[in-house]
């Protein structure tokens, strides 16, 4: 289930706020210039499926995306508990950083935690399969993909070069809950 909980970016340890009603998210995170939808992942992928299975199953939705905001490219990001890269590729991912373009995914299979740093706060979405999220370009973040990672989702990017961090150097992911 999709959640979303709001701590304030002094303290970790208690929440200002929690809910895992997707209306409710939505509204908190639009507030924010967050784009946050649910929409329908519902095509068979099999077990373990490769990018082009992805693409193919979900070009729909792709078109969609592509026809309302002009985006110029996409990719998969495909992560299995057995992936003898997890642990690096996930201690990537947890270093706050921005963009200097809106973060698209489309979670098509299992969930991932992004973290947004907002002004004084910081915003944890569950993100699961049938959640869209758009985080803002320059908008401070991470993604803890947990030590046991199971996820498929689609990446939408307005350039070619596709992901482009700009690591901001704060430790702040260090201090809030991480997924299991």
């Amino acid at each position: 289930m999709s959640a979303l909980t709001i701590f304030s970016d002094t303290e970790a340890s208690q929440p200002l706020w929690h809910s895992t009603d997707a209306d409710a998210i939505r509204e908190r995170l639009n507030a924010k210039n967050v784009r946050f939808e649910r929409w329908e992942a519902d095509r068979d992928l099999g077990k373990d499926p490769d990018a082009e299975t992805v693409i193919k199953a979900y070009q729909h939705a792709i078109d969609r995306l592509v026809a309302e905001k002009g985006y110029q490219s996409w990719d998969v990001l495909s992560m299995r508990a057995d992936n003898p890269n997890k642990t690096t590729l996930r201690e990537k991912f947890l270093n706050e950083h921005t963009h200097s373009e809106d973060e698209v995914r489309f979670f098509v299979e299992g969930s991932g935690l992004f973290c947004l740093h907002i002004g004084n706060e910081v915003y944890q979405i569950l993100c699961e399969k049938n959640d869209l999220i758009s985080v803002p370009e320059g908008t401070a973040h991470w993604f803890d993909m947990g030590s046991e990672p199971h996820f498929t989702a689609i990446r939408i990017f307005d350039n070619q070069e596709g992901w482009i961090a700009n690591f901001t150097g704060d430790n702040i992911a260090e201090a809030y809950p991480r997924l299991a």
